[in-house]
């Protein structure tokens, strides 16, 4: 397994009854391989996962499975305030044999000081023997992991990476120099993809590649082969859709646009609901400019 370059972080599709939409969420995952995302991760933020059920969570993550085939690598979203609730999740989802690794936030709410945060990682690490990425993500858990924390959590063997989604490129900076030379650092914001990567980086966990896994994916791969004039093309061509893809709270505006694209049927569970009209109005013209919904038509009328 080699955890490099674009990850598809899934949004998890439902049907008009709230169920979860099979079908949608087969094609979707389908598309995303053949597109070439190099690997995926079913139940993180943007798959809604704090409305799933436990039996829900395992379903998205078996789909996962069984779609990869082995293809790509499946890296498992198992996350819970509780560290007690995190290394149960972190078990189970380990213990699936098509699980290549697990990733696991900050524990959200409680606001955990450094050496909390540190111990609930390190707590969890030793229940399996699968690797782990951390999760940073201080907007949406109110705790941030520093680079001090990262470093000692990097001594860990299994704790193999973190998904930075700080925003602050400063502090990624100084986690690329704190942590060894084979810890991998993805960004966890798709507009700043290039420069974590020219930080040593390792690529992105993406919200966008739901929309665009071709592009993200060719944008990643171009950056770490050092190609940046390719990057930066596709980079300024979709920048505007990576940004609206947080007008309103992620997921609601990536699904809205993958159900432009009739991919999914546009339905969320509360408290995620349809966006404003204004917003979305707006999310409908940076879609359409940068090509997507021109695209769908155009097959459409075909």
């Amino acid at each position: 397994m080699q955890l490099r370059g674009c990850g598809t972080a899934l949004v998890t599709p439902f049907r008009q009854d709230g169920a979860i939409d099979d079908t949608a969420l087969r094609n979707l995952i389908a598309w995303q391989i053949e597109s070439g995302v190099d690997f995926l991760v079913p139940c993180g933020t943007t798959g809604e996962t704090p409305t799933l059920t436990h039996d829900e969570w395992l379903f998205v993550i078996d789909v996962a499975i069984e779609l990869a085939a082995g293809r790509v690598p499946i890296v498992a979203g198992a996350t819970s305030n509780s560290t007690h609730e995190a290394v149960a999740k972190a078990r189970e989802a380990a213990a699936r044999p098509g699980v290549n690794a697990i990733l696991t936030a900050t524990p959200y709410y409680n606001k955990p000081t450094q050496e909390g945060q540190y111990r609930h990682f390190r707590t969890i690490a030793e229940s399996i023997e699968k690797p782990i990425i951390l999760y940073n993500v201080p907007g949406r858990t109110g705790a941030n992991i520093e680079p001090a924390t990262l470093a000692r959590l990097a001594e860990v063997p299994n704790i193999i990476g973190v998904k930075e989604a700080s925003g602050n490129i400063a502090q990624i900076a100084e986690i690329c120099n704190a942590v060894p030379e084979h810890f991998l650092v993805f960004s966890g914001d798709d507009a700043i993809t290039l420069p974590v990567i020219s930080l040593g980086g390792v690529g992105i966990i993406s919200v966008a590649s739901n929309e665009i896994p071709k592009e993200m994916s060719e944008l990643t791969n171009a950056a770490l082969q050092g190609d940046w004039v390719k990057a930066r093309k596709i980079h300024r061509q979709y920048l505007p859709l990576m940004q609206a893809n947080f007008i309103e709270s992620n997921p609601m505006p990536v699904k809205a646009v993958l159900a432009m694209m009739g991919r999914i049927e546009e339905v969320y569970r509360l408290p995620m609901v349809p966006m404003r009209h204004d917003t979305r109005s707006r999310l409908q013209q940076i879609a359409a400019e940068v090509g997507l919904l021109k695209a769908v038509a155009a097959v459409s009328d075909f």
